[in-house]
């Protein structure tokens, strides 16, 4: 009997709990429904608990004030007792409610970890947490933790100054990663103050080399078989070292010599474990500091995600460079891409053809038996052959610093390093040439509408005081300017794109990059060269192809094509108008809030004001009925009207937690 007594007390225990259960969840549902937005089930469920919990409690006390068993307590009529009860179960569920929208005020759903998160993912939180730890004491040791919350204040030259030196060097120290983040970022002059953009553009990827043994496992993994039955040779010192590849020399079994680009092992693990530490460094960055949120930083931080996701898939890399391989067989330029071997790379590895000669960062001795005539013509290819790819091919290397551009023993150029490739679709191509274009035939009607073509207009922009804005700046550059001066010209370019509030789009800033980019290298190897100058002219010589008579006439016969359907139709249109006119019939239509977004945005709107109105004047009717002392008495000193009044009360709260939880919501939309 013992074990049966038990075995019924656990039974009804479970019971008990699983009807517990079952009423939080009913509990926590309604409450849902009442509040009217999509709250997390976890802490639904957590309020339904403590509702049914206090219900409850409740029940018992009011069962015993309608027996007279309350012996220090409340005593009523048993008819009495069942209203407070109803009364009190609907305040329970107010207050319910009320703490619901108060705890999702405050912690909104989704900004909390879930509860599974406890459970699972603990190795990859310690990793985080151990390079938190790390680049937190990198950015308490360099100074930043006081100067970011400062960072973009006028009138603090000094203050920007040693903080952009700190942000540099952390960064530097920080690794790859967040030395790319930085380099990336010193492109975005449209974002930073001139400061940092000549701090960042300072970072480099240099690394030491890895041991030969753990990248000679690396790349036997990813090719599936032992190097020595591709390659008669492989030189185990690198010919290069980067954070995240090292190169090595080799030959395959044909004499073809050839260079391994192996990634580092555990150098993807590192990054991803990085980028997921930056993005929700930009989170916190945007929601704490007020520059953090008006510079975007979280987006960035995404876009940056992406594209270092796809530098280090080589196999992106081998495509990159196949597209620019053929766009430049197409072209007028004498330029050298490596060839890659497909079936020898991999996300890993990659494969291709060793290009003769010495990177331009290390080829003074060549650069000096040059003539100035050679020099100035290998300047002039470089630049022709990069604005060739941003506005004839759409396709473009986006990182042509000195060391991924090689100057062959022939005397010709080559490109290295195709892992930051842009691309730019026809109408940014045509309104990146058309404003090169203009700016060569001092047109600042043409120059302004290419620029409002090519970046992300702002709203109530002042299309007349940026044409005569770009025009003065195209009159003081006009004549050119010396070497190296171009600098000047494309900071003011930028100021004036700030100042009118003009956004740059990725892809935009991926081709100021290059452009950018590639000024330094010039200058390595005609230092003597006027940049925009020989844009402007480069830029008009392919423009000018553009408009002839061929192109023109293909352009036009394009558009012919797209207008046979509308024109077939265009009599019959044109005859139901004109018939409609002489028979009186003619008329419009004009639909009000035809689009949907500004329907849902109205209908949402008079639903708020509608709630707030009803709680209102509950609430007045309310506080009307609880104070007037009238009607019949239901204990010695309760009135019924009171109760009325508070039951009413009760429905003007709830009311008004669904506005205030509705303002809430509309406040995260529009966010």
């Amino acid at each position: 009997m013992a074990i049966l007594d038990v075995l019924l007390v656990v039974l009804l225990a479970i019971a008990g709990l699983l009807f517990l259960m079952l009423q939080s969840w009913l509990a926590a549902t309604v409450v849902r429904r009442v509040v009217g937005v999509p709250i997390g089930w976890p802490r639904s469920i957590v309020v339904g608990f403590v509702m049914s919990v206090a219900m409850g409690f409740t029940v018992q006390y009011l069962f015993r004030a309608g027996t007279d068993q309350n012996t220090n307590g409340l005593n009523v009529a048993p008819s009495v007792a069942v209203l407070f009860l109803i009364l009190a179960m609907g305040w329970i569920f107010a207050l319910g409610v009320a703490a619901l929208v108060f705890i999702e005020a405050a912690f909104p759903t989704g900004s909390l970890p879930t509860f599974s998160s406890f459970f699972t993912g603990g190795k990859a939180r310690r990793q985080r947490s151990r390079r938190y730890t790390e680049i937190l004491s990198i950015a308490v040791r360099h100074g930043l933790g006081s100067r970011l919350r400062g960072f973009g204040q006028a009138g603090l030259d000094e203050h920007e100054a040693k903080t952009a030196r700190a942000l540099r060097n952390a960064l530097n120290e920080a690794g790859v990663t967040f030395v790319k983040l930085g380099q990336m970022l010193s492109t975005r002059r449209d974002l930073l103050p001139a400061v940092y953009i000549r701090e960042l553009q300072t970072l480099q990827t240099n690394a030491s080399p890895e041991p030969w043994e753990k990248i000679m496992a690396a790349a036997e993994e990813q090719l599936g078989r032992p190097l020595s039955e591709i390659f008669s040779e492989v030189d185990p010192t690198p010919l290069a070292a980067a954070s995240v590849a090292q190169v090595h020399q080799a030959v395959l079994w044909d004499g073809t010599a050839v260079v391994l680009k192996v990634q580092r092992p555990g150098a993807l693990a590192q990054v991803n474990l990085d980028t997921d530490i930056i993005i929700r460094l930009a989170k916190w960055l945007d929601k704490t500091t007020p520059w953090g949120s008006s510079l975007g930083v979280h987006e960035l931080a995404r876009g940056f995600a992406t594209s270092l996701e796809e530098e280090l898939d080589y196999t992106i890399e081998l495509e990159n460079m196949r597209t620019i391989e053929h766009a430049l067989d197409a072209g007028t330029f004498a330029v050298t891409v490596p060839h890659a071997y497909e079936e020898l790379s991999s996300e890993r590895l990659l494969v291709m053809d060793r290009l003769p000669g010495r990177p331009v960062s290390s080829a003074g001795k060549i650069l000096a038996n040059l003539t100035d005539a050679e020099r100035s013509a290998l300047a002039a290819t470089l630049l022709g052959v990069t604005l060739q790819q941003i506005i004839s091919d759409g396709v473009f290397h986006g990182d042509l610093h000195a060391g991924n551009i090689f100057i062959t023993p022939e005397g010709t150029l080559g490109l290295l390093d195709f892992g930051a490739v842009g691309r730019l679709d026809p109408g940014t191509q045509t309104a990146l040439g058309m404003m090169l274009y203009s700016i060569d035939k001092n047109d600042a009607a043409g120059a302004t509408d290419a620029l409002i073509e090519l970046l992300d207009r702002p709203e109530d922009l002042d299309v007349r005081v940026v044409e005569r804005s770009l025009g003065q700046l195209l009159t003081r550059f006009r004549s050119g300017f010396r070497a190296g001066g171009s600098q000047k010209m494309f900071s003011e370019l930028f100021a004036l794109i700030i100042a009118h509030k003009f956004s740059v789009p990725a892809q935009i800033g991926a081709a100021f990059r290059a452009l950018s980019t590639v000024e330094g290298t010039l200058m390595l190897i005609d230092p003597r060269m006027d940049l925009v100058t020989a844009a402007r002219t480069e830029g008009s010589r392919l423009m000018s192809g553009r408009f002839s008579l061929g192109s023109l006439k293909d352009s036009l016969e394009q558009r012919l094509v797209s207008l046979v359907p509308l024109l077939n139709r265009l009599p019959r249109r044109m005859n139901k108008i004109s018939e409609d006119l002489e028979h009186g019939r003619f008329s419009m239509n004009v639909r009000m809030l035809a689009h949907a977004a500004d329907r849902r945005f109205l209908t949402g709107l008079f639903q708020q004001l509608v709630v707030a109105v009803l709680a209102g004047a509950a609430v007045l009717g309310a506080i009307t009925l609880i104070v007037s002392n009238e009607g019949p008495l239901l204990t010695g000193e309760i009135h019924l009207y009171a109760v009325f009044g508070f039951a009413l009360l009760f429905g003007g709260f709830v009311l008004g937690m669904r506005s205030l939880m509705l303002v809430f919501k509309r406040d995260d939309d529009e966010d």
